[in-house]
């Protein structure tokens, strides 16, 4: 269906950005300047909230006229758009949004025309879903997995290529017994954070590998 692949949920949000000729500089600047100083990767605020995969933010002027036969159209505003793909359900997602990292909500959104803030969580959700259009794409990389368990697989992957090239040439019975160790450690080990993988490190041992 529309907006969700198994348990992934696909995001769009388009929201009116507050069109002021007194705000200087304009809200839609304001909103650029935020959003290029955003933290990415592990401390990106849509990593800190639980359940995100991806997500995006752009401010859009305008559509684009490409040419016929296509009819020029223009926008009666600039918006702001949001995409995210997401573990569960919209409302809880939404949710944890508001509880984790509201200020980024407020600072972002505040430039949007009718944005309640998010301190009221069930206004934030109600907003964001009157603001919601449908997905049918998502980013190529998300399968029907959960966020730790995408982590997970990743992690698996990096250390058993890690531990096939640090171990060629080994003797069969040393290397069967080196084997067992590192799938005991792997099985235990903790999972990298959300928005980028930990620095390299030997399962086995637990030293890093620079």
């Amino acid at each position: 269906m529309p907006n969700k692949n198994g348990s992934v949920y696909g995001l769009t949000v388009l929201s009116p950005i507050i069109d002021d000729e007194a705000a200087v500089p304009s809200h839609d600047l304001q909103i650029r300047e935020y959003l290029a100083e955003l933290p990415t990767g592990e401390e990106s605020p849509f990593a800190l909230a639980p359940g995100t995969h991806l997500a995006r933010l752009v401010v859009m002027d305008d559509v684009i006229y490409v040419g016929a036969p296509s009819c020029e159209e223009h926008l009666h505003s600039k918006y702001l758009v949001f995409e995210s793909n997401c573990d569960g359900e919209l409302d809880h997602y939404l949710a944890g949004l508001a509880a984790n990292v509201p200020q980024h909500l407020d600072a972002i959104w505040g430039h949007c025309v009718g944005y309640p803030g998010a301190s009221n969580p069930q206004a934030f959700i109600d907003y964001m879903k009157a603001c919601q259009i449908e997905t049918t794409f998502y980013f190529a990389a998300i399968n029907d997995k959960s966020v730790p368990q995408t982590l997970a697989a990743l992690q698996t992957q990096r250390a058993v290529a890690d531990f096939i090239a640090s171990h060629q040439g080994m003797e069969p019975a040393q290397l069967q017994r080196e084997f067992t160790e590192f799938m005991a450690v792997l099985k235990t080990a903790p999972l990298p954070r959300a928005g980028g993988m930990a620095p390299r490190r030997d399962i086995k041992t637990g030293g890093r590998n620079e």
